[in-house]
C-alpha cells in the first residue's frame, strides 16, 4: 500500500485507545483483548489510524491506553502481521497510571504524562477511525488556513510537508481543524449517533484553490453539540434558541443534523493549556470544541475560559511578539489612516447588564470544520464504535477490489487478495469473492454458501453452512448446516452443527456471540446476544 516518504509532517499523532463501551460483547476482558484489537475487515482496529498517520508522513505516534491493556497492545505491535507490516518507527505506548476504562477524553489531556509527551502541534485520533481520505490534504488545509502566519512555515509537495516550528503558537494564534462525515450513506445503521453543528463560510480566497484541494469544503465551526443534547435543549426550551451574538457575528450560517464528529482533530499546542485551565471540560468533542466554537462569537466567554492569559502574545521570557521585536512589523499600525474609506461614526451599542460593555480585544483562533460532502465516490470516513457499525464497515471494506486486481488504483485498505488461499476452497461450494473476505488458514467444507461476509484467520466453516452478511473473528467455528444472517461471532466461539434433515437447525439472525461461547444445535434466535 502507498505510504509517504520523506520528512515527517511536523506533527505528533495521539491515538486514544478507549474502552469500547458499545462493544462490550467483545471487550469484556480488556487486559487480553482491548477494543483497539477488535478486527475490522480482518485487520486490528488500531491498524487503520496507524496506517492513516504513516500514509501522510506522520511517524511520531503515541497510543494512549489504560495500563491493563498495555501488554496486549505491545504484544500485538510486535506479533500481529498486519501491525508489523506497517512502516517504522513503531508507535510508542503511553499508559498513565490513573487512566481507567471510564476516564473521559478531557481528563486524559490533563494527565501530567500526556502533557509532557505532547511537545508541539498534534493530531488527535480515536482508535476506531477508518479514514480513506489522504491526511496530507487535511494537513495542507490546516497549514494554509491556520499555521502560516503563526510563526510556522509550510510547503506541500505531493505528500511531503515541511516541518512546522514547535511552540509557534506563542508567536501567533493558531486555530484548529476538525472533520465531520455524513451518516446517511452506504454504511448507515439504524440509531447511529449524530452531532448537530453550525458552520459559517470563510472568506473566499483571492486565488482559486487547486483541483483536489479541500479548501472549498472548509468553514468556520461556530456551534457543536451531540444531537441527543440538542433534543434535550429543545424539549426544555420548547424551541431552539439562537443567540443574537451569533447572528451579529455571522450573518450566514449552515446547520447540519445528519453528520457525525469523526474525533479527528488538528490542534495547536495551546489547546492543552485551555483543557488544563478548564477542569470541567469532560469531553474533547463536546466540551473543548463546543466551548471553543462559541468563544469566537459569544461576548465575554473567551475571558471566562481563560483564553486571554493562554493566548497572550508574549513569550515565556516576557518579550514582545517575535515579528514586532525583530523590527519586521511596527508595534502599532493605524489602519484607519491607511484606508481610503472613512471610519463609521455609528454610536456604540448598549449591552445588557449581564454582558460586559467593554469588548475584549482578544481574537479567538477559529476552529475550522471539514464537512465531507455527500457522495458515494468520496473517500470513506467512519467511526466504528458499535457492533452494527463494525459489521457494516467491515462489509463495505470487503467490497474493495484487491491489490492483485486493482494494482496502483487499489484503496489503501485493500487486501492483497480477497481469498488468502483460494485453492483450499472446494469446488462444491459458493463464495462470492466480490463482496467477501477470507483470511489465512480458513477451512471451508463442501456445500458451503458464503455471501457478503468477512471470515477471520483460522476459522472453520462446516459442510452445508450458509453465511450472509456475517463477520467472524479469529478461530470461530461454524458447524454443519448452520444458517447465519447478519451475525458477528467473537474469537474462538463455536456454533454447533447438526444433521441436514429435520427442522431442528441452528438459525441465527442479527446476533452477537461472545468470545469462546458455544451455541447449541437447534438454537433459533433473532436480535440478541449470547454471553
Amino acid at each position: 500500500m502507498p505510504h509517504a516518504t520523506g520528512p515527517s509532517a511536523g506533527f505528533q499523532a495521539i491515538i486514544l485507545c478507549g474502552p469500547g463501551v458499545s462493544l462490550t460483547t467483545f471487550t469484556s476482558n480488556p487486559k487480553d483483548f482491548p477494543k483497539a484489537l477488535i478486527p475490522i475487515a480482518n485487520r486490528p482496529m488500531v491498524w487503520y489510524p496507524l496506517e492513516w498517520c504513516y500514509r501522510m508522513g506522520v511517524t511520531d505516534i503515541t497510543l494512549i491506553t489504560p495500563p491493563e491493556s498495555e501488554a496486549a497492545l505491545e504484544a500485538a505491535l510486535s506479533q500481529n502481521p498486519h501491525l508489523t507490516s506497517l512502516p517504522t518507527p513503531k508507535p510508542d505506548i503511553l499508559a498513565p497510571k490513573d487512566l481507567t476504562q471510564t476516564t473521559s477524553t478531557g481528563e486524559i489531556f490533563r494527565f501530567p504524562e500526556v502533557r509532557e509527551a505532547i511537545t508541539g502541534d498534534f493530531i488527535v485520533l480515536p482508535c476506531d477511525l477508518v479514514c480513506e481520505l489522504n491526511g496530507a490534504l487535511l494537513a495542507e488545509t490546516w497549514l494554509i488556513n491556520q499555521a502560516a502566519f503563526g510563526g510556522s512555515a509550510a510547503h506541500i509537495n505531493d505528500t511531503r510537508i515541511l516541518q512546522t516550528s514547535n511552540g509557534g503558537e506563542k508567536n501567533g494564534r493558531r486555530g484548529g481543524l476538525g472533520v465531520w462525515f455524513q451518516t446517511k450513506c452506504e454504511t448507515s445503521v439504524k440509531g447511529e449517533e449524530t452531532d448537530f453543528i453550525i458552520t459559517a463560510p470563510l472568506q473566499k480566497p483571492v486565488v482559486p484553490p487547486p483541483v483536489g484541494s479541500l479548501i472549498p469544503e472548509i468553514s468556520n465551526l461556530v456551534y457543536s453539540v451531540p444531537t441527543d443534547t440538542l433534543k434535550d435543549i429543545i424539549e426544555a426550551e420548547k424551541s431552539f434558541p439562537i443567540r443574537h451574538a451569533l447572528l451579529r457575528k455571522h450573518a450566514k450560517i449552515k446547520m447540519y443534523t445528519t453528520y457525525r464528529d469523526s474525533h479527528l482533530y488538528f490542534f495547536p499546542h495551546w489547546v492543552l493549556d485551555m483543557i488544563a485551565k478548564n477542569e470541567k471540560f469532560d469531553s474533547v468533542s463536546e466540551d473543548v470544541l463546543g466551548w471553543w466554537a462559541k468563544a469566537g462569537w459569544q461576548d465575554g466567554l473567551a475571558d471566562k475560559l481563560g483564553l486571554n492569559e493562554i493566548l497572550d502574545n508574549t513569550g515565556d521570557d516576557g518579550g514582545e511578539d517575535a515579528m514586532v521585536s525583530s523590527g519586521i512589523l511596527e508595534d502599532t499600525v493605524d489602519v484607519a489612516s491607511l484606508s481610503t474609506t472613512q471610519a463609521s461614526t455609528e454610536p456604540s451599542r448598549t449591552f445588557a447588564s449581564r454582558v460586559s460593555s467593554i469588548a475584549s480585544d482578544l481574537s479567538v483562533p477559529s476552529i475550522l470544520a471539514y464537512v465531507q460532502p455527500s457522495s458515494p465516490t468520496l473517500p470513506l470516513i467512519r467511526r466504528v464504535d458499535t457492533v452494527p457499525l463494525l459489521l457494516s464497515v467491515s462489509l463495505r471494506l470487503a467490497k474493495l477490489s484487491s491489490i492483485a486486481d486493482a494494482g496502483k488504483e487499489a484503496s489503501p485498505f485493500a487486501h492483497t487478495t480477497k481469498i488468502a488461499h483460494p485453492e483450499a476452497v472446494p469446488r462444491r461450494c459458493r463464495v462470492e469473492t466480490q463482496d467477501s473476505l477470507l483470511a489465512e488458514n480458513v477451512t471451508v467444507e463442501e456445500k458451503v454458501n458464503i455471501k457478503e461476509s468477512v471470515i477471520g484467520a483460522n476459522c472453520k466453516i462446516g459442510e452445508g453452512a450458509r453465511l450472509l452478511r456475517c463477520l467472524l473473528m479469529e478461530g470461530a467455528v461454524v458447524g454443519e448446516n448452520v444458517q447465519l444472517t447478519g451475525c458477528v461471532l467473537g474469537r474462538r466461539c463455536h456454533i454447533v452443527g447438526g444433521p441436514a434433515k429435520g427442522d431442528e437447525k441452528t438459525n441465527l439472525k442479527d446476533c452477537e456471540v461472545q468470545e469462546g461461547f458455544h451455541v447449541e444445535w437447534g438454537s433459533k434466535c433473532r436480535p440478541t446476544s449470547f454471553f
